[in-house]
């Protein structure tokens, strides 16, 4: 008795499903991944918020005084990345891992709410959210870089970290959130 191989056929009906499953499992792999980063993300802003508590305990409870962002790594500007770096301990802290540009060219991938620089923790104010930190964005991706429809990570004066927008702005005469 011979031993009988594959046929032309089977080979083609196999090399067929094996193709039909990677198809069906990229994208569920795809979004896995990007789901993770953005987990990731979520905890590194909640660090920064660590961080920024770390600053405020000793600033008299002042928000730093900081610029938005910088162009690049060699501006001289007073920026989250360059003035929190004593109040965290990992080198990457401001560095979301679904930022594939932005950190090597200015080395943070979040920018600063620069309308609450200088204001007191207990007293902030923004767009009319007086008294509401949870309301009140402190520092948030550069980019939307995250799965969509929430696509941008938030670090509140709350200091929770959510990909939910918890702030708007209205018309006078218009209720918000």
């Amino acid at each position: 008795m011979r031993s009988r191989g594959f046929t032309l056929v089977e080979l083609l009906v196999t090399i067929t499903i094996i193709v039909v499953l990677a198809a069906i499992s990229t994208p569920l792999v795809s979004r896995g991944l990007a789901k993770s980063k953005q987990a990731a993300c979520l905890g590194k802003l909640r660090n920064i918020g660590v961080g920024v508590e770390s600053y405020l305990q000793d600033n008299n409870r002042k928000m730093p005084p900081l610029a938005a962002s910088r162009e690049s790594k060699e501006e001289e500007v007073k920026v989250l990345e360059t003035e929190l770096v004593p109040y965290l301990s990992a080198p990457d802290a401001f560095q979301c891992p679904a930022d594939g540009k932005e950190y090597k060219k200015t080395g943070c991938s979040y920018i600063w709410n620069s309308a609450v620089s200088g204001q007191l923790a207990s007293n902030l104010s923004f767009l009319g959210k007086d008294g509401r930190p949870q309301a009140i964005p402190l520092v948030a991706d550069k980019e939307s870089w995250h799965p969509e429809p929430k696509g941008t990570n938030i670090l509140y004066a709350d200091f929770t970290a959510s990909s939910d927008l918890k702030f708007t702005t209205s018309t006078p005469g218009t209720s918000t959130p």
